[in-house]
């Protein structure tokens, strides 16, 4: 997979070489490249704000060096690209984006700063993301959210590559309570299934405490979700324990 990453601050985007993502890199797994649009600019000064037509507080990024950086990577490349601009009023990040972005050949992330952009950059967007209902900096820290949840879903990027499907809301639970050694410390011990050897307890002890700690931490989870029979007697035990 490669990934490119517009921005005006490619120094932050160094974190990226750390982890799991800085081994993935190492191991040509992923392609990771930061361009600086602001190389791009066509004025002596490298400015790539001004201020809006009709008014207004802020400066809005301009089109011309975003989408002459953009020219300049689709010319090295005849991959299909998805275009991904983060953006307040896009859609809300999740896991399942995570996991369709991760199908991808190429990622390009536009990230934004100042007042947001001349909309005539969406012209090349094919995604318009969000992480969540509040305004941060910039662009750059929700990109690098993204980027390290879809890489969880490449192959070969995690030691287990179940790991990412075992993760928290990728089945649209929360994941359930684990442990390591020791199996008793200072009087708090393991649960005893988990040291029974008997996988098929285990998993449904799993499945019973992923269930329990969705509803009461975001039964809003639950609301559309299909469940099994299993799934289905296991929650009706679990709220009438509740009671």
């Amino acid at each position: 997979m490669k990934i490119d990453i517009l921005t005006i601050f490619p120094r932050m985007f160094d974190a990226l070489n750390e982890s799991l993502i800085g081994k993935a890199q190492t191991r040509e797994l992923v392609d990771i490249q930061t361009v600086d649009f602001r190389d791009y600019a066509d004025n002596k000064h490298n400015t790539v704000d001004d201020a809006p037509y009709g008014g207004g507080a802020g400066m809005l990024l301009q089109a011309q060096p975003i989408l002459d950086a953009y020219e300049d990577i689709e010319s090295k490349s005849n991959t299909k690209k998805r275009v991904i601009l983060l953006d307040p009023a896009g859609k809300k990040f999740d896991q399942a984006m995570a996991k369709d972005f991760a199908t991808a050949e190429e990622l390009v992330f536009i990230c934004g700063h100042y007042e947001g952009y001349d909309e005539r950059v969406k012209t090349i967007v094919t995604d318009e993301v969000s992480i969540g209902d509040y305004v941060v900096t910039g662009g750059e820290l929700a990109a690098m959210i993204m980027i390290d949840a879809t890489m969880r879903f490449v192959p070969g990027v995690l030691g287990n590559d179940i790991s990412a499907y075992d993760d928290s809301f990728s089945n649209d639970l929360l994941e359930f309570p684990q442990y390591t050694r020791p199996a008793d410390y200072k009087g708090m011990k393991v649960p005893e299934v988990l040291t029974s050897g008997n996988h098929e307890l285990i998993r449904q002890w799993r499945l019973r405490e992923s269930l329990k700690k969705t509803y009461l931490k975001r039964p809003d989870l639950l609301e559309n979700r299909e469940f099994t029979n299993e799934e289905e007697k296991m929650l009706r035990e679990i709220k009438a324990d509740l009671l």
